[in-house]
């Protein structure tokens, strides 16, 4: 998977290294952040990389990379862009940050970076879904200019915040 950079971070798979499993570990072990996800992966973090890899394979423009800031510091979270289940072709993109990495900014530089990574590579739109009440996600949903198209249960069989965003007109 190739590495994506921005101004402040550096988007990289995560890997199999005691360090990336200790912090995913860490992330989805806290209430604060799996209350929004459903609850805690039900896979423990190596399995957990492995199936992003897989998305990953099954096509090179999805992934779920780490979101890493380049002063050095740990994982802020992951930034995923991958087909939505129960879809027609729709892609998702996604951020889940450690509550240490709150309110930097990091979720929208990263979400920007994949979403303009697909929009270069030629797709019409992405979308983002969230669960009602998360004011710091749908506060990401503006700031990277979504479209909100009301509460919708069409993916993940829950009743989420749907976005959608339509990748800028070209000139030829």
């Amino acid at each position: 998977m190739e590495l994506l950079r921005t101004g402040r971070l550096r988007l990289r798979p995560w890997t199999a290294r005691a360090g990336d499993l200790d912090r995913l570990t860490d992330l989805y072990g806290r209430a604060e952040v799996t209350r929004w996800l459903g609850g805690p992966p039900t896979v423990p973090a190596a399995e957990l990389v492995q199936r992003w890899a897989t998305v990953h394979e099954l096509n090179d423009l999805h992934g779920c990379w780490a979101i890493e800031p380049l002063d050095g510091s740990a994982p802020a979270g992951t930034v995923l862009f991958k087909p939505l289940p129960s879809g027609v072709g729709e892609i998702e993109v996604g951020w889940h940050l450690h509550p240490d990495s709150w309110g930097h900014g990091y979720a929208t530089e990263a979400a920007r970076a994949v979403v303009d990574r697909g929009f270069d590579a030629g797709l019409p739109e992405v979308y983002a879904v969230v669960r009602p009440g998360n004011e710091a996600s749908l506060a990401v949903c503006r700031r990277l200019g979504m479209t909100p198209l009301g509460r919708l249960r069409r993916w993940y069989d829950v009743e989420l915040e749907a976005f959608r965003l339509t990748a800028p007109e070209r000139a030829d």
